[in-house]
């Protein structure tokens, strides 16, 4: 492909009569090739027809907004516009939603949408989603639709450019949303759309089916970031045609069975989730962004001896237990979770109650951090029993900081977020990282501390990439604190990029052996 005095397109084509026949404003040369008349509307034909041409939003739009695009957010921006469905895979911290929302901005202008449907996280409706719009697209109109059902449904009667929902909510609002003039949905965070089974899953199947022109486009900045079965649910939403018919069939063809209750991918798994996750765009920080650089440290602090002999105690459990009946990845995640609470200090014992042990070494270590440091920390605690105790020694020792867990609703999570981004009165948040890991800026940190590590890869990658996104200007560090073998297991293998909760079953053996 050739541009042309920035109006025409030059292709040589093996079958120039493939286009000519299709597409308007073309011009038949010599030796295959064909001159396109290069507009908004023929180059999303030449697209489906996949030929590779560029969006000519790149000539016609003005990237609005307060800041100004980098060259892989034109490119997103590009390609998003050119098609009906599809996948945005950028990594986090890359700026994909500033790109989504130019693209709807020039769709919006070039008059093929109206309005568009943001899907994605509660806590992120407005910290992530609508303040960008409010930087990105100050001319549009955006609303949050939440509350009540009848609050939800006066919302979207309101007819703003942009309305924001959380995943659960559209199943309340679902005639709305069919009838409501939304042209396009973008799902973010779309691993939560992993599991065709779902409800949610199944709503957004409907909605989308009721109304077959809307677009649909998904982002992830962790595709199939569990298992090559999750690839499926999000294939059959963007790309049902190139999707074997049911999961079962999917899983045969990317997973071998190796035990009862035990699956590994196939070696050909990667291209064959490659294949179906299309058409689909990918930029790493690597590609894109002049980022300060991310290290990584390990804090070792050892096990107290009272910890010492709870968690013995527990390995002679599991022991018993695993002598006594088949082990499965989900008893042994269950007790490996114990094994990781005793580590961070606090555990949940038989009758409910919280256990706390002596974790004056593990928490000094957090002080000894935040006091090396000149600027911001986050502290990500996987463990709500523990995060109490963190909280309590940061206030004895006059660290001011907030807490960021499930319990803290989505409105006061802005306002936490807000303040520690923009204010200087909070030096340090504390995070459980399912409730932070995703859409958020924290880029005033320079400074991660993992008090205990999660099992989940997509969440330790997420939850660094808060503060390690465009907008970091210092040299970043992630800091591991670990105290026994099955952390220091666990760490290895999150830095490698290894899937946890494949290898659980391992892991538990190993312990107990």
């Amino acid at each position: 492909m050739q541009i042309v005095e920035n109006r025409e397109l030059l292709l040589r084509l093996r079958n120039p009569k493939r286009v000519t026949d299709v597409v308007k404003d073309t011009k038949s040369l010599q030796d295959g090739k064909v001159l396109v008349h290069w507009n908004l509307e023929n180059a999303q034909k030449l697209t489906e027809m996949e030929v590779k041409v560029e969006s000519p939003i790149i000539r016609d739009y003005e990237f609005t907004g307060m800041f100004d695009p980098f060259e892989h957010q034109k490119k997103t921006a590009s390609f998003l516009s050119l098609r009906q469905r599809a996948f945005c895979f950028n990594e986090q911290g890359t700026g994909k939603t500033a790109s989504a929302i130019w693209a709807c901005d020039y769709l919006m202008k070039e008059g093929q949408i109206d309005r568009v449907l943001i899907v994605c996280p509660l806590s992120i409706m407005q910290s992530a989603w609508q303040q960008d719009i409010f930087r990105t697209a100050t001319h549009r109109t955006c609303d949050i639709v939440y509350g009540t059902p009848t609050k939800r449904r006066d919302i979207l009667d309101q007819g703003s450019d942009f309305a924001i929902i959380n995943y659960d909510g559209i199943e309340i609002v679902e005639e709305e949303i069919v009838n409501g003039g939304f042209d396009l949905i973008i799902i973010d965070e779309a691993n939560a759309y992993k599991n065709p089974q779902t409800r949610r899953w199944k709503c957004l199947n409907r909605i989308l089916s009721a109304k077959p022109s809307t677009r649909l486009w998904m982002m992830t900045g962790t595709p199939a970031a569990q298992s090559p079965v999750d690839a499926f649910g999000l294939a059959k939403l963007v790309n049902p045609d190139n999707t074997p018919r049911s999961l079962g069939n999917w899983r045969d063809q990317v997973m071998l069975k190796v035990a009862q209750f035990t699956w590994i991918p196939k070696p050909q798994a990667t291209q064959k989730v490659h294949n179906v996750l299309q058409p689909a765009i990918r930029f790493t920080k690597e590609q894109c962004l002049d980022l300060p650089a991310l290290t990584y440290q390990t804090r070792k602090v050892p096990l107290t001896k009272q910890q010492e002999k709870y968690y013995k105690d527990i390995k002679n459990k599991l022991y018993i237990e695993a002598a006594e009946e088949e082990i499965t990845a989900v008893n042994a995640a269950a007790l490996m979770q114990k094994l990781l609470q005793i580590s961070c200090g606090a555990v949940y014992s038989d009758t409910k109650e919280t256990v706390r042990f002596d974790a004056k070494a593990r928490l000094n270590v957090i002080k000894e951090i935040i006091d090396e440091t000149s600027h911001k920390a986050l502290i990500f605690v996987p463990f709500r029993n523990a995060i109490e105790m963190v909280s309590e020694f940061l206030s004895k020792n006059k660290i001011n900081s907030n807490i960021i867990s499930g319990d803290v609703v989505a409105h006061k999570r802005a306002d936490i977020f807000n303040r520690f981004q923009t204010g200087d009165d909070v030096k340090v948040l504390v995070i459980q990282p399912q409730a932070a890991a995703h859409g958020v800026t924290l880029t005033r940190a320079d400074t991660v501390i993992w008090f205990g590590p999660t099992t989940s890869l997509e969440t330790y990658m997420q939850a660094n990439a808060r503060v390690h996104r465009a907008g970091q200007v210092n040299k970043t560090t992630v800091i591991n604190i670990e105290g026994s073998a099955v952390e220091r297991k666990i760490y290895r293998m999150l830095q490698n990029k290894e899937h946890v909760h494949t290898k659980i079953i391992d892991l538990y053996k190993e312990e107990i052996n």
